[in-house]
């Protein structure tokens, strides 16, 4: 599975709308409403690369309210719980 995180600068008076848009989307699996430099955060989660085209370019950058992304691919994802399973093979 692919991972690209998505920052997304929106109109400041559609944040809610253009996020529910944009978490309507195919393959948008997740999107954070933030403070800072972005609005939104989305976390996109496909099989393909061709499909990040498809999906940011093609369609969440053209959500009504979108004025710029900014595109982040993942190439692995550490988290507590991977650790914590890593170390507790063969514990059972």
């Amino acid at each position: 599975m692919i991972t690209a995180i998505v920052l997304v600068h929106t109109a400041a008076d559609r944040i809610p709308e253009t996020a529910q848009a944009i978490a309507d989307l195919d393959g948008v699996a997740e999107v954070y409403s933030c403070a800072g430099d972005v609005d939104l955060i989305a976390i996109v989660k496909v099989r393909e690369h061709e499909q990040l085209a498809d999906i940011i370019a093609g369609k969440l950058g053209r959500v009504d309210g979108v004025i710029g992304t900014d595109t982040h691919i993942a190439f692995r994802s550490y988290s507590k719980a991977d650790t914590d399973a890593a170390f507790a093979i063969g514990l059972d």
